[in-house]
């Protein structure tokens, strides 16, 4: 598979098959995502594999905290407080497509509810990856995780497997670094669902858009 091909071919699988992932997979993803560039080749990312009793530990206290309108809080600010054009649109067309995807009405609060819950769980994966940051490090860093993730992300492209980075894995961050015993202190800065994709489940069927080059680049000669 070529750069190209991988790019393109990546998405947000939402739907994981109940199919165990192997360590040797997970270390030779890592193996490969630890040549992502970084400033001063500072390597800021430290990654938690969990699975097994820990992943489910760890889910039942996410999902239980949301049933219980317990509303989490991320350790930085993901997205902004007030939204505004073009980022509202994408944005509803983004939310739009997932419930058209899941037959979900607009109106049917409980069933969107039920759909949220599933980002506790890994959307049905059987491997999360946690992404943390050292206290003290700057927002260059976070930049520096970027690329690792999208470098996670395509390297299990090319071994078969699917993955969908979550925001909504990081809003317990508390109790993710408490369970997992990492300092309070450390920045968790998503969590990664990663298995193989049930190609079946009508959810992984849409992907969304993204906008023509020229819409978001000017060139100087």
């Amino acid at each position: 598979m070529n750069v190209r091909d991988a790019l393109i071919q990546r998405k947000s699988t939402r739907a994981f098959l109940d199919k165990p992932v192997e360590r040797t997979l997970i270390e030779r993803i890592l193996d490969a995502a630890r040549h992502a560039p970084s400033g001063a080749n500072t390597q800021p990312w430290q990654v938690a594999v969990v699975s097994g009793k820990m992943k489910q530990r760890l889910q039942q206290g996410m999902e239980s905290c949301f049933r219980n309108g317990e509303r989490g809080r991320m350790d930085y600010q993901y997205y902004p407080e007030h939204w505004f054009s073009p980022y509202t649109e994408r944005r509803h067309a983004c939310g739009l497509q997932l419930y058209a995807a899941l037959d979900i009405a607009r109106e049917d609060r409980c069933r969107q509810q039920d759909q949220w819950a599933t980002n506790y769980r890994a959307l049905g994966a059987p491997v999360i990856l946690f992404f943390f940051l050292d206290a003290g490090l700057a927002a260059g860093s976070y930049v520096d995780t970027g690329m690792f993730l999208q470098s996670v992300m395509l390297a299990a492209l090319e071994l078969g497997l699917a993955t969908c980075p979550q925001a909504a894995l990081g809003e317990y961050p508390d109790m993710v670094k408490d369970i997992l015993e990492y300092p309070q202190d450390t920045t968790l800065i998503c969590g990664m669902a990663l298995g193989y994709e049930d190609t079946a489940a009508a959810v992984n069927r849409y992907r969304t858009p993204r906008e023509d080059v020229e819409r978001f680049t000017r060139f100087f000669d």
